[in-house]
């Protein structure tokens, strides 16, 4: 499907494949509303059927990444027509959980650059990201349990080997609040950084100039590395460079290095 042009969400793919993927509701400190968990499921899915894709740049338009669940929400009553949480609805996961699983889900590698705000909700579409960037003054913090919630946007999936584990129950148990700096130390940034934009950007740009079918298969087998045994992971490994060996960009990859000239790789 094309992605339609909304208030919500905007894409824009450069020339080397990376894709800046902003949340463009900064009045409301991009918070989440029906229409913004709508339009996300929308790019992600536009996103898996984008050619020439490499990697994704997320981020948030304004002051804020994302302050989590907009909170006129808790003044409307339930949809009856709409699926309940309990069903699956996006393959192993409901729609709010969809929301930052498919940044898992994505074949290609997501940074997160985050600043501002990252509250509840945002902070889990944040983890769902391969990478995080985080500006050192950002506010962050598991916050569903100030409304008398648990996370369930596929937080306690995603933290799994990046939180320590009493370490995330403290913070989920008390929402407190946790900046930037904090995060690297804490597992929930990768990097700290003054501008997390154009870090993220950055480092997409290096990620871009790799081979794409390898590092397409090194996402496979990251997902892998947390779900299988060993024993499968090993295997899982050699199939992949199976197929990757004496594969066109696999030679361009040597002949760049080579030659030290930039690589002329064919896309996915």
């Amino acid at each position: 499907m094309g992605f339609r042009e909304n208030d919500r969400i905007s894409i824009e793919l450069d020339s080397d494949g990376v894709a800046q993927v902003r949340l463009t509701r900064p009045d409301k400190m991009n918070a989440l509303d029906p229409e913004m968990f709508a339009r996300l499921i929308e790019a992600g899915q536009a996103l898996h059927e984008m050619k020439g894709l490499r990697v994704v740049v997320l981020s948030g338009e304004g002051r804020a990444f994302c302050a989590g669940l907009d909170l006129s929400n808790f003044a409307k009553g339930p949809d009856p027509d709409a699926p309940r949480i309990t069903d699956r609805t996006h393959g192993n996961a409901n729609l709010f959980q969809q929301v930052a699983m498919q940044w898992r889900k994505l074949p290609v590698p997501v940074i997160a650059a985050v600043h501002g705000v990252c509250f509840g909700g945002g902070l889990q579409i944040a983890s769902g990201a391969d990478i995080r960037v985080a500006a050192p003054d950002t506010r962050m913090a598991v916050m569903e349990m100030k409304w008398g919630l648990v996370p369930d946007m596929g937080g306690y999936a995603l933290w799994r080997g990046l939180v320590r584990d009493d370490v995330l129950r403290e913070l989920v148990y008390t929402n407190r609040e946790f900046t930037g700096e904090d995060a690297l130390a804490l597992g929930f940034a990768t990097h700290v950084d003054p501008n997390p934009l154009a870090r993220a950007t950055a480092i997409a740009a290096e990620i871009a100039n790799r081979n794409p079918h390898a590092i397409r298969a090194a996402k496979r087998l990251a997902a892998a590395m947390v779900e299988r045994t060993t024993d499968e992971i090993l295997l899982e490994e050699s199939m992949e460079q199976h197929k990757i060996m004496r594969t066109p960009n696999q030679v361009e990859a040597v002949m760049a290095g080579m030659e030290k000239r930039p690589p002329n790789f064919t896309d996915v």
